[in-house]
């Protein structure tokens, strides 16, 4: 970790775990450290690249005021993860079918349900969320109204969102998925980032970048987005949850279905939120954009890119981090880049002996586009410390 602090721009000093943050990204997080409500130091992860407003794998703790893009457009974005209790040995035979029947069943990219098929889904695996949007207006609720929320749910959605089946070094096989809240956060997101800069524009509030624009904690704007934001990630989580249940399906329904254990032992986080926790004796929302909850003890995910591993990892609390970790490997190419220098031979070759139907379209989100993810692991040993180190066999994209 290297700290930047730069006194004549900055309020507060950096704390960078990525040692190939570029340049775009470290101005995004000097305009974070100069803002007037940022408190104690940034904190950028090992993954951290340019974003919208503060980088990808940025961290920051902000005094009395929520930051719409410092929580990100898919709030509540995370990971799941579920061990199966399956050998390698005994599901090769079984795994096309098992991959084809997820895919049958989860949407992907734009795809949507019906709200009747949404509504169904969702009293047999998470009926509270009808109780979250019981009371609301069904029209306008939380900005999308019951419909267009609830046949969102068990979406996959499209970018670098996948389901991945995954070995880890004893042989046992792992289901991984990667998504959020959908359409229903990014329409949050959009219409508290508007009103945020007007708060800042009426209250003369001056930061570095207008996406960096906030909302007082105590204001009427501030308890609604928070509000907002509160929905948004626990649609994500339920979002997740759905999902994992028709993967989970996939996998009891298949011939190897009686070799299953641990339904419930599922690992559920998010890594684009904010949450009001205590560090350095002060109460702060903490604002984790593409950067995930690392306290002492806690599991989390750390996923490469497909064709790469992926982590199950345990946290080791460190305060200089916000108690934080990276949410996965980052990106060192934009899409429209990748899909420039990347050639689909080399493509081809970075998915070799992965179950995954390569094609242009992918090609944004091949391996090459992203960092090396034991690059990104080593850069946080301090970090987290590894429990689980994973193998992709067969991928999911949208």
């Amino acid at each position: 970790m290297r700290v930047i602090y730069d006194q004549s721009r900055q309020r507060v000093p950096i704390k960078c775990w990525a040692d190939d943050a570029d340049a775009d990204a470290l101005r995004q997080a000097v305009n974070v450290a100069s803002l007037p409500v940022a408190f104690d130091h940034v904190a950028l992860m090992a993954d951290a690249h340019v974003g919208f407003g503060m980088p990808i794998g940025g961290v920051a703790a902000i005094q009395e005021a929520v930051i719409p893009y410092a929580v990100g457009m898919d709030i509540g974005c995370g990971m799941s993860a579920w061990r199966t209790g399956v050998t390698r040995g005994k599901i090769q035979d079984h795994l096309e079918p098992i991959i084809g029947a997820i895919r049958q069943r989860i949407p992907t990219g734009f795809e949507h349900r019906t709200p009747t098929a949404g509504r169904k889904l969702v009293e047999a695996h998470c009926p509270e969320l009808l109780d979250l949007l019981a009371g609301t207006d069904p029209s306008k609720a939380f900005l999308s109204g019951h419909a267009k929320i609830i046949e969102q749910i068990g979406t996959l959605g499209g970018g670098n969102h996948f389901i991945e089946a995954q070995v880890d070094e004893e042989g046992g096989i792992w289901l991984m998925l990667h998504s959020g809240s959908r359409n229903v956060g990014k329409v949050i997101c959009d219409h508290f980032h508007r009103t945020a800069k007007q708060v800042c524009q009426r209250a003369g509030v001056e930061v570095a970048d207008p996406a960096l624009s906030y909302l007082p904690i105590d204001s009427l704007e501030g308890k609604a987005y928070l509000a907002h934001m509160t929905f948004a990630q626990e649609f994500a989580r339920w979002n997740r949850h759905v999902m994992m249940r028709i993967c989970q399906e996939a996998v009891t329904r298949s011939p190897i279905g009686g070799d299953v254990t641990g339904i419930e032992d599922i690992i559920n986080i998010h890594h684009n939120y904010a949450a009001e926790e205590e560090h350095a004796g002060r109460r702060v929302w903490v604002h984790r954009k593409g950067a995930t909850s690392a306290r002492r003890g806690q599991l989390g995910i750390i996923p490469g890119s497909m064709g790469t591993s992926s982590y199950i990892v345990r946290g080791l609390g460190n305060p200089e981090s916000f108690v934080s970790c990276s949410h996965g490997a980052g990106r060192v190419m934009g899409r429209k880049e990748a899909k420039r220098k990347i050639s689909m031979d080399r493509f081809k070759q970075t998915m070799k002996g992965i179950q995954f139907k390569v094609s242009p379209r992918h090609l944004d989100e091949a391996p090459d586009a992203y960092k090396d993810i034991d690059r990104v692991m080593t850069n946080q040993r301090d970090l987290v410390e590894v429990v689980h180190k994973l193998r992709p066999l067969a991928v999911v994209k949208g």
